[in-house]
């Protein structure tokens, strides 16, 4: 008698083991794909409530019995998951054991000012929390940035302040030793200026060697963006052109009135501004006006670039 309840209890353990890993290997039953974010901290317990509720699971108690099998607690990683429809119980456990995560993507362009930038990262519906310290002007490197949902927006304009502080000390490491900026700073500056300037690849070696002429020469440098920032504070588009009493007011960033740099950047400049303004191109120019193309025609001399000035006004 013994023996055939022993029998009858393996038989029902082969059985019940052949129908649990029939089970779990068994296709979801949902049919779009789905994605689930598992906080930090979470545990198995919290995450097959999620994926119940998703409907990625039939059943929290097998998740939770095969994640204390395979030992998933030790092995989650916070991120958000995505599943393909139909997953089964076994795949859906592998994807999350491997990490294989998404990781989202904002893009901070070229020549916004911080508060612009800051503003991209605030509407930004998967990062977390607000920004607690803005940075300096000029302290944040244009670029696309990865993150994992529910970052915080700190975290990413940290992201972009190492960036730039090391992309800023290998440009500076690497300058023309004839240009006349004494230190990282300046070359910030002057770059940021080049970026706001032209939005041509091809004319920014050129625009930066005016200013490097001009800054040689001791002219002023005379340059629209910098009356712009001193209007604006970098806070906002001025929102129309600028007016001949917009040269005079006494500002520190008005380049028509004050000689040299301004006091600081007027925006965020790109690696190929910084790249320009360390490295300019060897020209004497000291004159530019826009083309009426896009783009700009360069002058050595006031009557060269009057000339230029009358050729643009024509196509006005």
């Amino acid at each position: 008698m013994l023996k055939k309840l022993i029998i009858a209890a393996m038989a029902i353990c082969v059985v019940g083991g052949y129908l649990f890993l029939e089970y779990v290997g068994k296709p979801g039953a949902y049919d779009k794909p789905v994605e689930l974010l598992v906080p930090r901290g979470a545990n198995s317990y919290t995450v097959a409530e999620k994926l119940y509720e998703s409907g990625v699971i039939a059943s929290p108690l097998i998740f939770r019995i095969m994640g204390r099998l395979n030992g998933l607690d030790k092995k989650l990683k916070a991120g958000e998951y995505l599943f393909a429809p139909q997953m089964s119980l076994v795949e859906v456990m592998e994807q999350i054991a491997s990490g294989d995560i998404i990781y989202r993507k904002v893009t901070l362009p070229e020549g916004l000012t911080v508060a612009q930038m800051v503003e991209i990262l605030n509407k930004n519906p998967y990062l977390s929390g607000e920004v607690e310290n803005i940075p300096v002007e000029g302290s944040l490197l244009p670029e696309t940035y990865s993150f994992m949902r529910g970052d915080s927006r700190q975290s990413v304009i940290e992201q972009a302040k190492k960036a730039m502080d090391n992309t800023l000390a290998k440009v500076w490491e690497n300058r023309d030793a004839s240009v006349p900026l004494e230190n990282p700073q300046e070359l910030l500056i002057l770059a940021s200026i080049v970026e706001k300037e032209t939005g041509i690849p091809e004319e920014r070696g050129l625009v930066a060697s005016v200013f490097v002429n001009r800054l040689k020469k001791g002219m002023l440098l005379q340059t629209d963006p910098t009356v712009i920032y001193a209007l604006t504070a970098g806070q906002k588009d001025l929102g129309r052109l600028l007016t001949r009493k917009d040269l005079t007011i006494d500002n520190p960033y008005n380049t028509y009135k004050y000689r040299g740099l301004p006091p600081g950047p007027i925006c965020n400049p790109g690696r190929e501004s910084l790249l320009a303004a360390a490295n300019p191109e060897l020209t004497d120019y000291i004159f530019f006006v826009a083309s009426g193309n896009g783009g700009h025609n360069f002058a050595r001399s006031l009557k060269e670039h009057n000339r230029n000035v009358r050729e643009w006004k024509k196509q006005k």
